[in-house]
């Protein structure tokens, strides 16, 4: 796509970002016949394509309006585009630029920017877990739109006490030690069992997502910095210490963000490199699982044979594999062929499995129409498999689609926790 950029983007770094991007589109459509919101709405402008154009013609110097902000913010950032894509657009991050440079052109009404702006600055807060702490103490009590985003209070379990030599960070992340604290131990007791620690540097918070995606990519990028920071002791440590060997994501969102760091800060001189070592670190926990398949293997049979319990004993899963982790990271497959090699009956719904849930991180407070519609599209498919549980990888996954079933939703390292710990 020849685009000739308008002389107040052609020397910024965000016009040749997006000019280079845009330049690999050769406007196919593929992108739109998989895109969720072109599905439910039908309109080109609300599909990769259609926002393509809006983008280009902003950056060629058409002045953009509420109309074409509309569209962008519509779009769930899901990255399905990129996954079709022949010709390797790399979408999300044409469309990080293009709403950025829209809101620096298009005033929002103060409705929005009080929502928005309370997104950006409560989730990451410290003030978060409190405030949830006292939503779910009168959950009861909430109207259902507010109950739907404050899950039942979780009991987390224990943490392992042992100490091993193998060693990994996690990131405990920004909401959800205080929505699904037992997603965090799980992930720490199933590494304990295959003789590797679990390690959170308490410094580390929110992965910059919300507010990057919320186009504050300043303050987005502050996150990452202090993550890096937090992290470099553990990464390259001076005192003598093993460097651990992986950063551990158990929230797909976080970590297709953290392995995005490189990119993002690639032109800060003081960070570039360390993020890009961070990114490289960095593997969403499903990543590990084929190491781990032999020695759980063992452990689980011996669970089972104490229990005089068998494979038909074994819950049913429907996995939902999120966007976060099949798009945006490109990992397809790796969570239910693992899980069924030790023993777990997990399959993936046989329509639309590609499709996001609703949730995109912020997208089911700020769409929530669209959001319901795909949340219920997505639990009908999973409801045909007749699981005793839903499965996923990502805590606004869960949260989304657990507020629409009755089917109990968890994070698959839970399910795989329970089994160990039975």
């Amino acid at each position: 796509m020849q685009t000739n950029l308008a002389p107040e983007y052609a020397e910024r770094a965000e016009g040749k970002a997006a000019e280079a991007i845009l330049r690999k589109c050769v406007h196919c459509g593929f992108c739109t016949a998989t895109c969720p919101t072109y599905q439910l709405l039908g309109d080109e402008l609300d599909g990769p394509r259609g926002r393509i154009y809006l983008i280009k013609q902003m950056l060629e110097g058409e002045t953009p309006t509420r109309k074409t902000q509309g569209h962008l913010d519509r779009c769930l950032t899901c990255r399905n585009c990129e996954s079709t894509c022949p010709s390797g657009v790399q979408y999300g991050h044409l469309v990080d630029i293009g709403r950025k440079l829209v809101d620096e052109k298009v005033a929002r009404p103060l409705g929005e920017r009080l929502l928005r702006g309370a997104l950006k600055q409560g989730l990451p807060s410290k003030l978060f877990t409190p405030a949830m702490k006292l939503g779910q103490s009168v959950r009861g009590l909430l109207p259902e739109a507010l109950k739907a985003k404050v899950p039942a209070k979780q009991n987390a379990g224990q943490w392992p006490t042992a100490t091993h030599a193998r060693q990994v960070l996690m990131l405990a992340g920004c909401v959800q030690p205080a929505m699904m604290p037992n997603v965090n131990t799980a992930t720490a007791r199933v590494l304990d069992a295959v003789g590797v620690q679990t390690v959170v540097a308490p410094a580390a918070g929110c992965c910059g997502a919300v507010k990057f995606h919320l186009n504050d990519h300043d303050g987005g990028k502050a996150h990452m910095r202090a993550n890096i920071d937090a992290w470099w002791p553990y990464v390259a440590p001076t005192d003598g210490r093993a460097p651990v060997e992986a950063i551990v994501m158990n929230a797909s969102g976080c970590g297709v963000m953290v392995k995005d760091y490189g990119h993002v800060l690639a032109d800060d001189a003081a960070y570039a490199e360390k993020a890009a070592r961070i990114s490289a670190l960095t593997k969403d926990l499903s990543e590990l699982l084929p190491d781990w398949v032999a020695p759980l293997r063992v452990k689980l049979a011996e669970k089972a044979k104490a229990a005089g319990a068998g494979a038909a004993d074994m819950p049913m899963l429907a996995y939902h594999p999120p966007c976060t982790l099949q798009h945006g990271q490109q990992l397809r497959g790796g969570v239910e062929q693992h899980l069924s090699r030790l023993g777990f009956s997990i399959a993936v719904a046989q329509n639309e499995s590609h499709l996001c849930c609703g949730s995109a991180g912020t997208y089911s407070v700020l769409n929530p129409d669209l959001s319901k519609q795909l949340r219920d599209r997505k639990l009908g498919n999973l409801s045909q498999i007749g699981a005793d549980t839903i499965v996923s990888a990502n805590v606004g996954c869960i949260s989304h689609l657990q507020s629409g079933t009755e089917v109990p939703v968890k994070h698959w390292v839970e399910v795989l926790d329970a089994a160990l710990t039975a």
